[in-house]
């Protein structure tokens, strides 16, 4: 393990993790995977009349890293629209690979900056944030 990589605040987040557990009835769904390191979170989503997350559900099978991702996701999706978490997928995954200076403005993601010299990695930081639009986008339909 990395130092710089696994920090104290990553290791918190990953032990945190907010709305595990599957919904009974969820409007949408969706499963990501890692083939890389095997990570995978399912996201369940309910939205409200406005086409907001009103009740999210995940179940995080993934590292460190992935879990904190996921935690953080989790902590701030109520309320959010698919298009607020596809942007915040597409913005972490920029960050990520280098192609933009911050990762956007969902809250706490500056906390998974020593992260992007490890391209590896990726994939299971972005877990979480694909997993939640796909399923808010197909509740959305």
């Amino acid at each position: 393990m990395t130092a710089a990589l696994y920090n104290r605040d990553i290791l918190r987040l990953a032990a945190s993790i907010p709305h595990l557990g599957r919904l009974e009835a969820p409007q949408g769904s969706a499963e990501r995977s890692s083939p890389v390191c095997g990570s995978r979170v399912a996201v369940d989503v309910a939205l409200d009349r406005e086409g907001r997350v009103e009740a999210l559900g995940q179940e995080v099978r993934a590292c460190a890293l992935g879990q904190a991702s996921a935690s953080l996701m989790g902590a701030n999706a109520l309320g959010r629209t698919a298009e607020d978490l596809a942007e915040a997928r597409d913005s972490l995954s920029a960050f990520l690979a280098g192609g933009r200076d911050d990762p956007g403005d969902w809250p706490g993601l500056e906390v998974l900056a020593p992260a992007r010299p490890f391209a590896a990695r990726h994939a299971s930081i972005l877990l979480a944030f694909e997993a939640a639009a796909e399923a808010a986008r197909k509740a959305g339909r």
